[in-house]
């Protein structure tokens, strides 16, 4: 059974839709045991002047965030394990690489996850991203985008969402699979298991064409490369997804091998049966 989820947002991220007590009362109220924020940096935005739904990205105010987040840390102790955590979205420029690694040195979270939301300027999260680009081309750029962030010179735990190109994607059929890049998600799915890192399978895959992503051609080729740190995340932007999924996945990870998620807790990492 999966007791945790650590990728979540609340009104602390600029798409989260509630309040942060609510999302810890839930995650207490559904059984977890493990429970964590991960509220957006998106500093990737930023450098590349990218809109979000034509309007600037509004930045977090991290000061604020982590205040609230550890108080409620010390409030809840007992009842869950609640984490601060940030998600951390890649950009290849030194500025935003040393914004991150500045966070990181002041505020100390709990754990860090690594994601790519941008690519080729534009966030690949919406539809007009695909606009007169095949999915060969589409896919492959946010690939090796991935592949690149790996080498990030801040600390990170968790690499998600791998797929979060193909949520949105305007194609007939948006899947992506490991049989169609086998090339480069091999050197992703290499390079995370030589780094030691977790592989987050992430229950927000909206019409990507799979209930999760990474889907489970892509986790078994993981498993087949000796990566066993896996990690569930609903990616909740609001109280009522949480854990979404969790059953189903578990489910999943077992038939393929898999035995426990991996929680990273201040750089060390705690097994939890499946």
């Amino acid at each position: 059974m999966i007791t945790e989820d650590l990728h979540t947002h609340t009104f602390f991220s600029q798409d989260g839709r509630e309040d942060m007590r609510k999302m810890i009362e839930t995650a207490i109220g559904r059984g977890l045991v493990w429970y964590g924020t991960s509220e957006h940096f998106d500093y990737d935005y930023m450098r590349r002047n990218i809109l979000l739904r034509g309007k600037p990205m509004l930045l977090i105010d991290a000061g604020a965030y982590f205040k609230r987040a550890r108080r409620l840390q010390k409030e809840f102790e007992g009842k869950i394990h609640y984490l601060v955590g940030c998600e951390l979205a890649y950009d290849d420029s030194g500025l935003v690489k040393r914004l991150y690694m500045q966070t990181e040195e002041k505020y100390h979270p709990d754990y860090v996850i690594n994601s790519v939301h941008t690519c080729l300027n534009a966030d690949c999260y919406f539809p007009e991203f695909f606009d007169g680009k095949s999915k060969k081309f589409a896919y492959s750029a946010y690939l090796y985008r991935i592949l690149e962030s790996l080498d990030a010179p801040y600390a990170y735990d968790i690499v998600a969402h791998i797929g979060y190109c193909s949520r949105n994607a305007t194609y007939t059929d948006p899947k992506l699979r490991y049989e169609e890049f086998s090339d480069v998600l091999d050197k992703i799915l290499k390079k995370i298991v030589e780094k030691n890192k977790i592989l987050e399978v992430n229950t927000s895959a909206k019409t990507a064409g799979s209930p999760f992503i990474p889907d489970t051609d892509i986790l078994s080729r993981y498993y087949e490369l000796g990566g066993r740190k896996v990690i569930f995340a609903s990616d909740a932007h609001d109280a009522g997804r949480i854990a979404d999924k969790r059953e189903l996945v578990a489910e999943k990870l077992k038939e393929i091998g898999f035995t426990h998620v991996t929680i990273p807790v201040k750089g060390k990492h705690i097994e939890l049966p499946l």
